[in-house]
């Protein structure tokens, strides 16, 4: 454009030259805003690497906490649970918080609430204490996670909104695997005689620093919406998660006694009520949790099932998994935390190089990559039935795999999310990062009651042929993910 306009200098007026001499200002000030938003961006992934990591990083340290408090199954399996019980069950009504209140208050609320509950964690005397810390840590990490998507989506734009929902993806894939590694480091380390309790107490002072930057950082935006808060809403969908999801978690060690299958089929009718409740909410004017018109948004409803088969069957994997390195084949926990390095690699691989593929080919990859991780968690499951690990071929696999997912969930979150106004930004966060903390809690609950199951009635080899039949159907839900993501809609060059 500026050569047009030197080519031309008699028909040019002198005012043409202005816009030309103005160019090189005009840089500066977006390049300090995009500055500070990057530093916005590092407070706010740093923050949901945090709370991703707790959820798995108890895995490996699971038989260091049994033998140290001397707890049941049903308690272990609480700690473990509980903290992604109240995540999942409260993220919706984070993100309504966050639109009432103002998302950065909300976000630094709910970082203050996780990093005490993390205190409490790491000092805990018994069991009873650590599964209240464990639900307060849940808590915490609902109000803080479903903010960061909604500050994305109102501070970044255009390809900088694609990148930064990468980055995302890319830490919520990394924060889950990670937790894996870092867990079996740590217990293993066994810190100044503490044992598990670091897994914990490593987030206080990460914490205190990103408190401190999101003071300073974060925007004092006003709240969006003047939303109500959907009361019966809230509780009718509690309750539906918590039927559904309490005896998942605890029927296997209990021996699925009749609570169990009287709570499972009950939260067939309860979600059918929660779904009047929130019909009539809408009807007399109110503010459903779940608001119909962000579900009708093109590619939510696909992309959140997408989402969910795809975590449901990660979480479950590595879930299953890590017990069969520790429990079957007599792993340390460093072993078994190392062990998803290579699958960390591959995670972050896919979510930072999926957008170099073109955009029309966008549904395609997705359902292609679910396909890639399926095949490698199959080569897994074999792999292990034969009751060898063999690092090379087990590290192939396992990039394999976070090759598949990286190129699975960082694109699902931007394609899915691409045609959200502004104004509904928190509801849809709510929604699909609620489809991915269920997807994880009955991944591991559904996934590792097959495992345990499976383990007890095999009398060859229990723990790899439990794992196998594990395995078989996390690559069932893969190809399940595909099938969802091809009714994604077709993406257009924005």
């Amino acid at each position: 454009m500026s050569e047009t306009t030197e080519n031309r200098p008699v028909t040019a007026p002198p005012t043409a030259t202005v816009p030309k001499a103005a160019e090189p200002a005009e840089p500066t000030e977006p390049a300090a805003e995009r500055r500070h938003n990057n530093l916005i961006l590092v407070v706010m992934l740093g923050a949901v690497f945090m709370a991703l990591l707790d959820s798995t990083i108890v895995n490996v340290a699971t038989p260091t906490i049994r033998a140290d408090l001397d707890t049941t199954g049903s308690a272990l399996q609480l700690i473990v649970a509980g903290y992604t019980i109240a995540y999942a069950t409260l993220l919706v009504t984070g993100a309504r918080f966050g639109a009432r209140n103002g998302y950065r208050t909300v976000f630094l609320f709910g970082l203050l609430t996780f990093t005490a509950a993390s205190l409490a964690c790491g000092l805990a005397p018994g069991s009873a204490v650590l599964i209240c810390a464990r639900v307060v840590q849940g808590v915490g990490a609902a109000m803080l996670m479903p903010q960061i998507y909604s500050l994305i989506q109102l501070r970044f734009q255009g390809a900088a909104r694609a990148r930064a929902l990468s980055l995302y993806a890319a830490t919520i894939g990394l924060g889950v695997v990670v937790g894996q590694v870092a867990g079996g480091l740590l217990v293993s380390a066994d810190l100044f005689g503490s044992g598990w309790r670091p897994v914990f107490l490593i987030n206080v002072p990460i914490g205190v620093v990103l408190m401190s930057a999101g003071l300073r950082l974060l925007p004092q935006g006003k709240p969006t919406t003047p939303k109500g808060l959907d009361v019966p809403g809230l509780i009718t969908l509690s309750a539906t998660l918590l039927l559904l999801v309490v005896p998942l978690v605890m029927g296997h060690d209990q021996h699925w006694p009749l609570w169990t299958r009287i709570s499972l089929v009950a939260s067939v009718p309860m979600l059918l009520v929660f779904a009047r409740v929130e019909r009539a909410a809408a009807a007399r004017g109110g503010a459903p949790l779940v608001p119909g018109r962000v579900l009708k948004t093109p590619g939510l409803l696909p992309g959140a099932s997408s989402l969910f088969f795809a975590m449901a069957g990660y979480a479950g994997f590595l879930f299953s998994f890590s017990q069969h390195m520790q429990s079957g084949l007599g792993e340390s926990a460093t072993r078994t935390g190392l062990t998803f390095a290579p699958l960390a690699i591959g995670v972050a691989t896919g979510s930072l190089t999926w957008q170099k593929v073109p955009e029309r080919l966008h549904r395609t990859m997705i359902a292609t990559a679910c396909v890639v991780a399926a095949v490698g968690h199959m080569g897994i499951g074999f792999t292990m039935r034969s009751g060898g690990h063999d690092g090379v071929v087990l590290s192939v696999l396992q990039l394999v795999v976070g090759i598949g997912m990286g190129y699975v969930t960082s694109p699902l979150l931007t394609v899915s999310l691409a045609k959200v106004a502004p104004a509904d930004a928190a509801d849809a966060s709510g929604v699909m990062t609620t489809a991915a903390q269920i997807a994880q809690v009955l991944g591991i609950a559904a996934y590792g009651s097959v495992y345990l199951s499976a383990a007890d009635n095999s009398t060859t080899n229990p723990s790899a042929h439990a794992f196998f039949v594990t395995a078989m159907l996390v690559v069932t839900g893969a190809l399940i993910s595909g099938l969802a993501a091809l009714k994604l809609p077709r993406t257009q060059r924005t």
